[in-house]
């Protein structure tokens, strides 16, 4: 796997642990690569088994198209491309500077080919199709909701669901016909049922939620998959969040160039929060991406380290924070630093507001921007009110906790809200503020600053476990 996969199964573990900490408990979380093909095939010339119980996923599925009508044996030619496992028009073919004839989109080359197959109607799915691609928010970004539907409106020609068995040996037959495998497309995309207990769960949980994709498999998931979902009567997703790709330096990645980013040499320089926070700071979904070594440091360097890291450092340092706690206080207590703290604590009240909107949109870099913005502003707000001078001074015992408690309070939500994207540097931060694990939940970020302080409760005392959020690189 790459950095593409990679940044794919990061994108929905995200979304998953988002929701997990807005209270939906009973989740399900999958992820997958392709293991097999006429390409792995023709690489490994060896067989693997599948997984039984996919396997009768997958065939109780051929079989309930087959019954319903929409699927029937035909003989089928045209181009098709072996790496990308797929038949594509004649308008999708060009020739390339070597006279070559490839695919449009992915320029991987093409042969033809005729086959007796089995054919999915496809055609007849169009306007069910376009409803689904039309209904709401249902593709994001909306540029990729636009590119399905303008190929969907062009018409859609019926496709092959399966290979013939002397031409790609590896793969699940056809149920009674052992001459033919499945399509391997096909089979892949039956994974996501296969993980949701069908058919054997009557209770499957289906539809899914969200289904993240890149850009280059959107027709799969966009098209075909809804497809045979709405002939097997059963729902389509109820979203489908696409990416776009990563570049090295500005340059698309290639092993014939040699620049393709090894994500577990990146985890090992980076740690794993470390290149998560970076994949999900400088990635867009909208447009294609950039990596740079360059500004993976920077970003980490300046905004874990630096921004977050350091400011932690500061309030639970012993010199300014003599007795280590995290102070019981309310808004009425910082009378005298009101002008100064005054848009902190706006800034914090709102964070949770922000953030949600921007999770729910996939927007994960606006996450981090609002919380970075936060974080330096409260550094700033450090800066001015002086807590190290505050700290030598009896007389300014309250200023001083007033200081603290805003200051641990824009860490304690940063990192309930930033659980999602950099699972163990929140960890570490919530449990250096001692934070109880059943109190960090999203509503817990929701709820700061109390109009008045709780009597019964009592100054909480840190942990006295050192806590260094990300070493510099």
């Amino acid at each position: 796997p790459h950095i593409g996969h990679l940044y794919s199964a990061i994108i929905a573990d995200t979304i998953h642990r988002y929701h997990r900490i807005c209270g939906k408990s009973e989740t399900i979380f999958s992820t997958g690569t392709d293991e097999y093909g006429i390409k792995c095939c023709q690489g490994f010339r060896e067989a693997q088994t599948t997984d039984e119980l996919h396997r009768r996923a997958v065939q109780t599925f051929w079989t309930t198209l087959w019954n319903n009508g929409f699927i029937h044996k035909s003989s089928y030619e045209g181009w098709y491309c072996v790496s990308d496992e797929t038949f594509v028009t004649e308008l999708q073919v060009i020739t390339n500077a070597d006279n070559v004839k490839v695919s449009a989109e992915s320029g991987n080359p093409v042969e033809w080919s005729s086959e007796d197959n089995y054919i999915f109607k496809l055609s007849q799915f169009k306007d069910q199709i376009l409803d689904w691609i039309n209904s709401g928010d249902t593709v994001k970004p909306s540029v990729f909701a636009t590119i399905l539907s303008h190929e969907v409106e062009k018409g859609l020609r019926d496709i092959s669901v399966s290979r013939p068995k002397s031409r790609l040996s590896w793969g699940i037959e056809v149920p009674n016909d052992c001459t033919q495998v499945i399509y391997v497309w096909f089979d892949a995309l039956i994974n996501y049922l296969t993980v949701s207990g069908y058919p054997s769960d009557e209770n499957h949980v289906w539809p899914p939620d969200c289904q993240v994709i890149g850009k280059d498999i959107l027709k799969f998931h966009g098209i075909y998959w809804p497809a045979f979902l709405m002939a097997a009567g059963l729902k389509p997703p109820r979203s489908l969040l696409c990416h776009s790709h990563w570049l090295k330096d500005d340059i698309k990645m290639s092993k014939s160039r040699g620049n393709v980013v090894d994500p577990i040499h990146c985890i090992n320089q980076y740690t794993s929060d470390g290149f998560r926070y970076f994949l999900l700071r400088q990635g867009s979904l909208h447009t294609d991406s950039n990596f740079t070594e360059l500004k993976a440091k920077q970003y980490l360097n300046a905004e874990l380290a630096d921004n977050f890291g350091n400011l932690l450092n500061r309030c639970t340092a012993k010199a300014i924070n003599k007795n280590q706690i995290y102070p019981n206080l309310s808004l009425n207590d910082f009378k005298s630093i009101e002008s100064e703290s005054f848009e902190l604590i706006e800034r914090i009240q709102n964070l949770a507001k922000n953030c949600e909107n921007h999770y729910l949109s996939g927007s994960f870099h606006l996450v981090i921007n609002d919380i970075m913005d936060c974080l330096r502003l409260n550094n700033i707000f450090f800066n001015e009110t002086k807590p190290w001078l505050l700290a030598k001074e009896e007389t300014e015992e309250q200023k001083l906790l007033s200081v603290l408690y805003i200051t641990l309070e824009a860490l304690r939500v940063s990192a309930i809200l930033l659980q999602p994207i950099v699972p163990n540097i929140a960890n570490q931060v919530l449990n250096k503020l001692n934070i109880s694990p059943s109190e960090r939940n999203w509503i817990n970020a929701e709820q700061t600053f109390p109009s008045q302080t709780i009597d019964s409760q009592q100054n909480k005392s840190l942990s006295s476990r050192k806590s260094i959020v990300f070493a510099k690189i």
